[in-house]
């Protein structure tokens, strides 16, 4: 079901991380400690504690600092997904994984050793700060709907605005804030680093959503007269924008791989139990409706492993990939949710019930097909790409 792994290094990194989370994390699933709003705080960190004493804690990062190149990140988070607890276990989580993926590449080595180290420790954890309230004509899906604003006073930003579905933002003690900056006729905006939490920085409630599997859920905020020193932009002023691009097009491709992994899941369970249960005196298996649908499980499966690396050995090869991160979140989401879906119907009532991660994986995958960019505006946008390049074929 796995892809083979593209170099030796991550085979050996993979298959250690898929025998700790079998191992290990998979028992954890009916833990006391997992609430509607993700894990708490005392299981992440007795889970991570687990993963640095196993050596799989972070392992897309290298103890020289480097970075597992995107094809390889692949293998190794495709295997952390196999429990929704998996990526939370060993640090390949969202929204912490994409930070440190943009710290890296933006911040300076003041701002790297501040802000980006401890998340790759696995000591702290880490929010984005970018969607806002729809009701109030704030960010979604259209950046440039952008409306908590920076305005330089002296040599410190003060910010202020209201951010929505900030996920991970309770318990975090790393935010990137983006807030509107430069004219007022031209969208620009710029991306902030705050400690958290922050006097300034107020969560007003966490929103009850379908999904459970990050640690704090996802927060509505409040920022008001928050001061950010100059040392704290993170990148360049008003590049914030073109950086939002940089974290989110692998970041995007990162939750494929994560939610392979959890589907795949679903579908070993889902196999197992029709071959083991009996109906109108046959296996589940042989009556062709189950036996179809696990058949169509696995071409969905394959097909979304080989999007993904295609996508990831796109990115290693230095195009920043946004149209092929956009093709890869909508084929793959829309997949996995096929998968995730004829995996509870295969189970029939155990399938609805939580006694199976059936059931929790089904609720994540649909969450997906909106976090990131829903599925429709990514369509959009390959769109207009397609009718820039067919009209500048045409010389129109």
């Amino acid at each position: 079901m796995f892809t083979p792994c593209p170099t030796e290094r991550s085979r050996i990194i993979a298959d250690r991380v898929e025998a700790f989370v079998r191992d290990v994390v998979i028992p954890y699933e009916r833990d006391a400690r997992l609430g509607a709003h993700g894990p708490s705080e005392d299981l992440v960190h007795e889970l991570r504690a687990k993963a640095r004493a196993a050596g799989v804690l972070t392992p897309h990062i290298l103890a020289d600092g480097s970075h597992l190149n995107q094809l390889e990140t692949a293998a190794v988070l495709k295997r952390s997904g196999l429990s929704p607890l998996g990526p939370v276990a060993v640090n390949t989580m969202a929204p912490d994984e994409g930070n440190m993926f943009l710290l890296g590449k933006v911040g300076t080595p003041a701002q790297k050793q501040r802000f980006l180290e401890p998340l790759v420790r696995g000591e702290a954890r880490s929010a984005f700060f970018m969607t806002e309230p729809a009701e109030e004509g704030g960010a979604g899906s259209d950046p440039s709907m952008l409306q908590t604003t920076a305005v330089l006073d002296g040599d410190t930003w003060v910010v202020n605005g209201r951010k929505m579905f900030i996920t991970g933002a309770e318990g975090a003690a790393v935010g990137i804030v983006m807030a509107r900056t430069g004219s007022l006729d031209k969208v620009q905006a710029t991306m902030f680093l705050v400690d958290l939490p922050h006097p300034a920085i107020r969560i007003e409630r966490v929103l009850d959503t379908i999904d459970s599997s990050m640690p704090g859920g996802h927060a509505l905020i409040a920022i008001d007269k928050l001061r950010v020193p100059q040392d704290q932009v993170l990148g360049e002023v008003n590049e914030g924008l073109r950086y939002a691009q940089v974290r989110l097009s692998p970041a995007r491709l990162s939750h494929c791989m994560r939610w392979f992994g959890a589907t795949a899941r679903a579908h070993e369970i889902a196999a197992g139990y029709a071959t083991t249960r009996k109906a109108f005196g046959k296996l589940l298996i042989d009556h062709e409706g189950v036996g179809f649908m696990l058949a169509d499980n696995l071409i969905d499966l394959q097909q979304a492993a080989l999007m993904i690396d295609w996508c990831a050995g796109v990115l290693d090869g230095g195009s920043l990939g946004t149209a092929e991160s956009s093709m890869a979140k909508v084929a793959v989401s829309d997949a996995l949710f096929r998968v995730a879906d004829r995996c509870v119907q295969i189970l029939g009532g155990l399938g609805v019930s939580r006694d199976t991660v059936v059931e929790q994986v089904f609720r994540e995958v649909r969450a997906f097909r909106i976090y990131d960019g829903p599925t429709e505006v990514h369509k959009w946008s390959l769109a207009k790409k397609l009718k820039r390049e067919l009209l500048a074929g045409t010389g129109h």
